[in-house]
């Protein structure tokens, strides 16, 4: 896997913030910052971008579905989303 990549579909927890205790789908990871989804209040359209250090993993396997869309470069909607955090 390439750098930039090995949190991608991953699920997180906030730890820090107004959002904290909110659990988020990783789709980009760049230095220090990941963006995260929701599905609900942080959309597909306008993720949120979180320092790594305020967030934690709470599921090293990545959702497989969703990672190959964002791996892909394929839409991931957010009723998706919202049914990947549901069954956590």
């Amino acid at each position: 896997m390439d750098m930039g990549t090995d949190m991608v579909g991953m699920f997180a927890i906030s730890k820090a913030g107004h959002d904290k205790g909110t659990i988020y789908l990783i789709v980009k990871e760049e230095a220090q910052w990941v963006y995260l989804l929701d599905g609900r209040l942080k959309s597909a359209e306008k993720p949120k971008k979180k320092n790594k250090k305020h967030i934690q993993i709470i599921k090293k396997q990545a959702d497989d579905t969703l990672r190959e869309k964002l791996l892909g470069g394929k839409c991931i909607y957010n009723e998706e989303i919202r049914k990947a955090i549901e069954k956590l």
